[in-house]
């Protein structure tokens, strides 16, 4: 049942910046050819996980924004929370999404953490320029958001002022809470026209949420399980949009599938036996590992065991998710914007459960937690196709805004994907990404805070590039791993580098870590001659 909520007496800093994005539209483009894929690797029929593929060769060509045609598109955006590749394969909607759509095989986190990583998504920058590092503390949270100019750097703002309606539901930032200064109508970021967004909602019931400046309490019926709320607030906004004839930006961000990974009622009993998957790095020690690895004990039976149940129970919870995704494809559809609407399906992080002998978490440098699922749907994206270009989520908020006509600000460090999407080849694409971790202890209210076991790796800095993992701990350790030879990274290969190669990958991860802008990091992303 929902009802008035008093609201909490908790306080968010809250502070508004006056940095704004350029709103320059980019000129019309041409008609889009009909092309194989990007990537230049055979497609695979059924399987949606990832392959390491050589980095394809590009041409880097202006924008490709389909408002040529006269209609700026629409955009749909949903942001999971913790969700794997692992998963994907559980989920048929996500599968389909994939078969009328691209699949960016090499997407990558910039952090594999909430806040960070949430925050490149919104601003296009790495944490080393957004100044968030993690969830809680000075350099964490909403905070840290919010000191640092972040809310007017988001997509948002520059997509409201081009007369976009923009509308944001579900999860925001770790400190984010509905009702904190008693002010609720304040505690509504710039450039949001709907806003329903909750606080600590991680078990998705008995909740409040933010709605619109009224604080809305909800309860434990199956009506109010979080992702089907969202799913119906969706369905709202996508006909209120529709029927006003006006572009839309709608992100939706559940809080599923992170622990404790509470299904919807209908999905309580499904997948029994279900077992969490046994790669060839699970309980496999990695080979040289670092020092904070090596007091990692093999993984028990109990163990094991506890890991299948729990990742039975994330497959449960995701399939709300599948749910909520078919739903918006069919709103879509019989509102008649399908067409012209863009469908982004993604997620902020990874999750390791026992590879490395990693007990359940993230936060490492390993594919697990930083190669994480990107597809998307919509005009003149060619079916069932697979990207291979390196690309982050610092490029989410330049694509967005490439794709609304809007020329990117010179402040990110991203690069927009509409070429990739749409199967151009892009001259000079990136080589490497960077992904900054920096460590902290665990801290009350941080629902990611772990021990060092579960991948609460000392604070790094590392490169992935097509063929290889660099890492460099900031206490002096470093890892390499070939992922032609070693796709599971098990083996570190840095002792057998040649002094030279170790030179060369110190002076390219410094380049990334000090880039500022598209400028810098664009260079920076190329391999040094």
């Amino acid at each position: 049942m929902v009802r008035s909520f008093r609201p909490w007496l908790l306080i968010a800093l809250l502070l508004t910046s006056c940095e704004s994005d350029g709103l320059v539209v980019q000129p019309p483009a041409g008609s889009s050819p009909s092309p194989k894929s990007v990537s230049g690797t055979p497609r695979s029929e059924s399987v949606p996980l990832p392959s390491h593929s050589p980095s394809p060769s590009h041409s880097r060509s202006p924008s490709r924004s389909p408002i040529s045609e006269g209609r700026r598109p629409n955009i749909v955006y949903v942001l999971t929370d913790d969700l794997d590749w692992n998963l994907v394969r559980h989920m048929p909607e996500v599968q389909e999404l994939q078969k009328d759509g691209v699949t960016f095989t090499d997407f990558f986190a910039t952090n594999s953490q909430c806040c960070p990583s949430r925050t490149s998504i919104f601003t296009g920058q790495y944490p080393h320029n957004s100044g968030v590092f993690t969830n809680t503390g000075k350099d964490g949270g909403l905070g840290a958001f919010v000191r640092n100019g972040n809310e007017a750097k988001s997509f948002a703002p520059a997509l409201q002022k081009a007369g976009y309606r923009t509308g944001f539901m579900g999860k925001y930032m770790n400190g984010y809470y509905p009702g904190a200064d008693g002010n609720p109508k304040r505690n509504i970021p710039p450039g949001w026209d709907e806003w329903a967004v909750a606080g600590n909602a991680y078990s998705n019931f008995d909740y409040t949420l933010n709605e619109n400046g009224e604080v809305v309490e909800y309860g434990h019926e199956p009506k109010d399980y979080l992702t089907d709320v969202l799913s119906r607030k969706a369905t709202s906004f996508i006909g209120k949009s529709a029927q006003a004839n006006q572009p839309f930006m709608l992100e939706l961000a559940t809080f599923a599938p992170h622990g404790p990974s509470t299904p919807a009622p209908r999905d309580q009993a499904g997948f029994p036996g279900l077992a969490a998957p046994r790669t060839d790095a699970f309980d496999h020690a990695t080979v040289n590992g670092p020092k904070w690895q090596r007091r990692l004990a093999p993984l028990t039976v109990r163990e094991k065991q506890d890991f299948d149940s729990k990742f039975a129970k994330r497959v449960c919870s995701v399939q709300s998710i599948d749910d909520l995704i078919g739903q918006l494809r069919r709103t879509l559809k019989a509102h008649g914007v399908a067409e012209n609407t863009y469908v982004v399906f993604g997620s902020d992080n990874g999750f390791h459960m026992g590879e490395h002998r990693l007990r359940p978490g993230k936060q490492t440098a390993y594919d697990t937690d930083i190669n994480v699922p990107l597809v998307v749907m919509g005009p003149r994206v060619p079916a069932d196709e697979k990207v291979s270009g390196i690309a982050a989520t610092i490029d989410i908020k330049p694509t967005f805004l490439d794709l609304a006509g809007l020329r990117p600000p010179a402040t990110v460090d991203g690069e927009s994907l509409t070429g990739l999407m749409h199967g151009h080849a892009e001259k000079d694409w990136r080589q490497a990404v960077l992904v900054e971790h920096r460590h902290t202890s665990p801290q009350e209210g941080d629902p990611d805070a772990a021990p060092m076991n579960t991948g609460n790796a000392p604070s790094y800095h590392a490169m992935r590039t097509a063929d290889a993992l660099y890492v460099e701990y900031a206490h002096g350790e470093r890892e390499y791993y070939d992922l032609d030879s070693d796709p599971d990274q098990l083996t570190n290969q840095w002792d057998d580098l040649p002094s030279a190669d170790r030179r060369k990958l110190h002076a390219w991860l410094a380049d990334l870590k000090a880039c500022e802008g598209a400028d810098e990091c664009r260079a920076a992303a190329r391999r040094p001659s």
